[in-house]
């Protein structure tokens, strides 16, 4: 990720509702959720998701689809993690088990036998 995608990234993401969206849409998952259902899960106007949905469209953080009469949007995982990427460059040269952390296919959560080896 280049910096400019990267300073449109975290002034999209630098507003309580757009950072509340990203996050509930990153919890739906790849099916994503209509606006109308965003509105009612942050708790704020259909008007005022609209905004904040354009928001991080423009800034390239979701996707949006037409379903029937609905439009769905999703978090774009490819350019979120391209985000996280580009933080952790600089600091990850002294610490190579982080870019390899960084380098996993597997995705960002643990697997639940990591998380089981680590509670024993």
């Amino acid at each position: 990720m280049e910096e400019r995608q990267a300073l449109l990234s975290f002034a999209a993401l630098s507003q309580e509702t757009r950072l509340g969206i990203i996050r509930t849409l990153v919890v739906a998952g790849p099916k994503g959720m209509a606006a109308g259902s965003i509105a009612e899960a942050m708790a704020v106007s259909p008007s005022n998701v609209s905004f904040h949905l354009k928001e991080l469209e423009r800034a390239g953080l979701i996707a949006q689809r037409r379903e029937s009469r609905s439009i769905v949007y999703s978090a774009n995982y490819d350019t979120l993690s391209g985000l996280v990427k580009f933080l952790m460059e600089d600091c990850c040269a002294g610490h190579p088990s982080l870019r390899a952390l960084l380098n996993e296919d597997d995705g960002c959560c643990p697997s639940s036998s990591a998380t089981e080896d680590e509670s024993a």
